[in-house]
């Protein structure tokens, strides 16, 4: 028997692969499916199932794509209603995988349709257990109102995640394997922990929705507090994980094509398609095209992209380092966005080369911020709400990037403004969004919060 995890970072994802005697099953897999496919080919065994713990909000799995390609079956959960051919199972169906076992458990509460599968070995030993987004290492799956649940609340679906952690999964066998469907850094949990397998054993030691810490009611309170409005690009994800979607190659086609400057200059000039430029924040502030959005590939690229730019049938315009289109391009559509319709050949050079305006963003380092802090300035903390709650500057207004286009009232668009998150990355972002919207005076902290919590001149302020 052979368990692989195979974890993504841009989404904080698990998928899982699993061979026994010649066959295999794949566990939420990407919408690239080659990786699988090849484990497949490499272990000499046959896809046999596809196990879909749940319609995911946050990326579009390869489940279409890869039954289409290697004959498996499809796997749902009870309540699931796909819109395509797949094997509804029943609660406690049993999946022979060579000389394994998966036993299909229930475990609704971050959608109706969740389910969590347990693995047995050879010897009918139970081994580990995927939970999707049922239970995470030290957190557990948000009630997930992105699917919209006709009258079901979210503190319905709390309390029913509560019976699905403690009726289900608590029973189970403490030196059991736990793989989460996603870690930290993923928008399906509050508190996840940095791993991405642990034993059952110790999530009842240290996860509060099972070490006893919280009764249901104190649960549903806990779960539901504060809980943000889901990303908007989530029911459309959903949507097509339930419907149907392009396989990734008919995407890439369309996608994939170098645009000469006066192509691309041409497109761009259509009030409904955005340029993207996807190099780093370094790159992107010494000089850009006016009015490209920056979301660059060497952070969280997916989740922000669809998070910032939201609808997910917004027509693309690449900017790229020579070489990382393909990689552009597939990244996302794991989110949703297929509708690029090419890449500016030569990059920023061809721009440049040509003579054209560039657009630039102002820095400062934290010992430059220290000393004008003293002299009154505008500071805006794009940061989650979380993180400010764990320190702050006093001077500055929270306005979090997920938030940025709609929150903007009251922030002259005359006057000089300093831009921070924790690092540089979603400062970088927003000071692009702020720009398009006509912000012209603008300066990203240099090392975001980081550096400013480190800065001995600076006070910050905590709860």
């Amino acid at each position: 028997m052979k368990v692989e995890q195979i974890y993504t970072g841009c989404l904080s994802q698990g998928a899982y692969f699993i061979e026994s005697n010649g066959e295999a099953a794949v566990i939420d897999p990407l919408r690239d499916v080659s990786e699988y496919i090849k484990m497949a080919e490499a272990s000499n065994s046959k896809i046999k199932y596809v196990f879909e713990t749940h319609f995911h909000a946050d990326f579009i799995s390869g489940h279409l794509t890869l039954a289409r390609q290697t004959g498996a079956k499809i796997v749902y959960g009870p309540q699931a209603e796909p819109n395509f051919d797949a094997l509804v199972a029943e609660d406690n169906q049993v999946f022979e995988i060579g000389d394994v076992t998966l036993t299909v458990i229930h475990t609704p509460g971050h959608t109706l349709e969740s389910t969590s599968f347990l693995l047995k070995d050879e010897n009918g030993k139970a081994h580990c257990i995927f939970t999707g987004d049922t239970l995470f290492l030290g957190d557990v799956g948000i009630p997930d109102v992105a699917q919209r649940y006709m009258g079901v609340s979210k503190e319905e679906l709390a309390g029913i995640l509560y019976d699905s952690v403690n009726k289900k999964i608590k029973p189970l066998n403490e030196d059991i394997l736990v793989y989460p469907g996603h870690g930290a850094g993923s928008a399906c949990g509050k508190n996840m922990m940095k791993e991405t397998v642990d034993t059952l054993a110790n999530q009842k030691a240290v996860n509060y929705a099972l070490n006893g810490s919280f009764d249901k009611a104190s649960f549903i309170k806990e779960l539901t507090d504060e809980l943000p409005e889901p990303p908007t690009y989530f029911p459309s994800n959903v949507k097509l994980n339930q419907d149907g979607y392009l396989d990734l190659d008919e995407v890439l086609e369309t996608g994939l094509k170098a645009l000469s400057l006066e192509e691309f200059t041409a497109l761009s000039s259509n009030e409904d398609t955005v340029v993207l430029d996807v190099r780093s924040q370094d790159d992107f502030r010494m000089g850009f095209i006016p009015g490209a959005v920056f979301i660059g590939l060497n952070g969280g690229f997916a989740p922000w992209v669809g998070s910032v730019l939201k609808d997910i049938s917004t027509k693309l315009l690449l900017v790229c380092e020579p070489g990382k289109e393909r990689e552009a391009i597939m990244r996302l559509s794991r989110v949703g966005f297929d509708n690029t319709l090419g890449y500016l050949s030569g990059g920023m050079q061809t721009w440049k080369d040509a003579g054209n305006e560039l657009d630039t963003i102002g820095t400062i380092s934290s010992d430059e911020l220290a000393d004008a802090l003293a002299d009154g300035i505008s500071l805006i903390d794009v940061r989650a709400c979380g993180e400010r709650k764990n320190g702050h500057l006093s001077e500055s207004v929270s306005i979090p990037l997920n938030t940025i286009h709609s929150n903007l009232d009251g922030i002259a668009k005359s006057e000089r403004h300093y831009v921070h998150c924790a690092g540089g990355y979603r400062s970088m972002i927003a000071c692009s969004i702020m720009k398009r919207m006509g912000y012209d005076s603008l300066v990203d902290v240099a090392g975001g919060f980081g550096a400013i919590s480190s800065n001995p001149n600076i006070e910050i302020t905590k709860p």
